[in-house]
């Protein structure tokens, strides 16, 4: 059943003078009051959905409690998909108009204090809780308001739960854990939705709790289990244009932080050359994420994003050559897993830098291949060899 309008309209008058969130309990009294008849359990069904309609996500609300959900995504009212590690699926929910969707996406722009109408018809925020918005309203959405959210994962995954959940091969662990342990420059590397965030996340729970993290981010996802972590957040630009903090500012703000360790947990744009420049000036073990389709690609990429911010191609190459040691590229297969890929290390040829890879897992069906970097690595990960395992990492 769906209660009169008239009644949600009363109920949210009333609810709003009370000068509070709103909780389930408060609704289903609000209701009582007004004299709406309901068996317990109906009632009680009917203040969920009446509260997330009215605080939270409204019809979403459920998915976004699913422990298994890391996107919900909304092409229209009748169009309703997630993403609970295997690929987009649809689901059995509806919005009764594209009105619903846009008043939705309106009111979760506007808890994460941000403008979403016809003069600004596209947002990308973050919630108190950590999930991601975008939005983007109709005519510019054709088929109608577009909503998209990220899921933050409630907790940091470690190597083991990679291990359990097919994403990770168990004889590369002892390469991973080395490379942390060697404070290399690691770069990770993959398309969307491969994980990419996740394994940064990982990664930075197996640094020496003595480290100090100086986290640059965009908008805040990373949850590393580490006790020193130090967050920075970019901020857009108020309405009047003004007041943006980039995260170019950020990295080189960090670098005034006594940092450890810098991490920029995704790079887009010119704080490549930032990036590049610390770990060129001894800012060991810096970590980063950055989209691209290939490891093979990944040099062409960085080149893109530094020569647009004003750095020669040569000095490009130059300093990913001496300033990036490794690049853990992940990928998404046919059936929606997201997995390792490949370990690759940067080599310089012709007076440019390639990647090589030096381990790889081209078939999750297959064993782990080593590649024609793997005595480079090995020279590298020299006396990192973590105690107690039989990892093959042996000196030069």
């Amino acid at each position: 059943m769906s209660l009169d309008p008239l009644v949600v309209d009363r109920v949210r008058a009333r609810l709003v003078t009370e000068g509070r969130v709103p909780t389930e309990s408060d609704i289903a009294r609000a209701l009582r009051d007004d004299g709406v008849l309901l068996g317990t359990d109906v009632l009680l069904a009917e203040a969920e959905r009446l509260h997330g309609e009215l605080t939270g996500a409204g019809p979403l609300t459920r998915l976004l409690r699913d422990p298994l959900v890391t996107d919900v995504l909304v092409s229209g009212p009748d169009h309703v998909w997630v993403d609970r590690g295997a690929g987009a699926e649809p689901v059995a929910v509806r919005f009764p108009d594209d009105a619903a969707v846009r008043r939705l996406a309106q009111r979760l722009a506007a808890a994460c204090g941000r403008r979403l109408d016809d003069s600004s018809p596209y947002v990308d925020a973050r919630m108190p809780d950590g999930t991601r918005v975008h939005a983007v309203l109709s005519p510019i959405a054709v088929s109608g308001t577009c909503l998209s959210l990220r899921v933050p994962r409630r907790h940091a995954f470690t190597l083991d739960d990679l291990v359990c959940a097919g994403s990770l091969p168990v004889e590369v662990v002892p390469w991973i854990r080395a490379v942390i342990d060697a404070r290399l420059a690691v770069l990770i590397t993959g398309g969307t939705g491969t994980g990419k965030t996740t394994w940064l996340s990982t990664l930075l729970g197996l640094c020496d709790p003595h480290e100090r993290l100086v986290i640059v981010e965009d908008s805040s996802e990373l949850l590393p289990d580490h006790p020193h972590v130090v967050r920075l957040e970019a901020r857009p630009p108020n309405l009047e244009g003004a007041g943006a903090v980039t995260l170019r500012d950020l990295v080189r703000q960090s670098l005034r932080m006594r940092p450890d360790r810098i991490v920029v947990g995704e790079v887009r744009g010119a704080e490549i050359v930032d990036l590049l420049a610390a770990l060129n000036t001894g800012h060991e073990g810096g970590c980063a994420t950055v989209h691209a389709n290939t490891a093979e690609d990944v040099p062409a990429r960085l080149e893109s994003l530094a020569l647009a911010a004003g750095l020669d191609r040569a000095a490009v190459h130059a300093q990913i050559a001496a300033g990036l040691d490794v690049v853990i590229h992940l990928g998404r297969d046919r059936d929606g897993r997201r997995r390792w890929r490949s370990l690759s290390v940067a080599e310089r040829r012709d007076g440019w830098t390639v990647l090589v890879d030096a381990l790889s897992w081209p078939d999750v069906r297959g064993p782990v291949e080593q590649g024609p970097g793997f005595d480079r690595l090995r020279r590298r990960l020299r006396h990192h060899a973590p105690a107690g395992t039989s990892a093959p990492v042996v000196t030069a």
